[in-house]
């Protein structure tokens, strides 16, 4: 698929920390209660730690107890895309950012939570950024992965 913003393997490394790397570019899984977003419950948007695409909202996450943010529907249905996972000997649908195709986590159906929508979006905390609902922020500047990034006043 062709995301709007594209970069050269290079360029991701230089522009991610080494775990944020192996998560969101090599779709690895950060160990199960390590991530920051886990069991916050602080209200806002969770946004894509590669490019600040919006993805998930505090009203769609719950608590599935699994060890990594839940959520049981995107913000916007066109903010993720989904694909076949068949890596470790199992079927599985991988969710990625539709903007950058950064690896954000799994999906998951039928698993009887009381959600509306009967998902699970199993996301790993380390390809989140969360803007907290009425944070003053501050003024924007674009990073060098093109998307806007939060300076906070000293």
């Amino acid at each position: 698929m062709s995301y709007d913003i594209q970069k050269t393997d290079e360029q991701w490394r230089a522009e991610l920390k080494p775990e944020e790397y192996r998560v969101l570019r090599r779709a690895h899984t950060e160990t199960p209660f390590t991530g920051e977003y886990t069991d916050t419950k602080t209200e806002g948007v969770y946004s894509c730690r590669a490019c600040g695409a919006e993805l998930f909202t505090s009203k769609e996450k719950f608590d599935s107890r699994c060890g990594w943010p839940s959520f049981f529907d995107p913000k916007d249905s066109d903010a993720v895309e989904l694909a076949e996972d068949r890596s470790y000997g199992m079927v599985q649908t991988e969710v990625r950012c539709a903007r950058c195709g950064s690896h954000l986590g799994h999906v998951f159906e039928g698993e009887g939570f009381p959600t509306p929508t009967d998902q699970r979006y199993c996301i790993n905390s380390i390809s989140l950024r969360l803007k907290p609902d009425g944070a003053d922020v501050g003024p924007s500047r674009t990073t060098p992965n093109g998307a806007a990034d939060d300076v906070s006043p000293t």
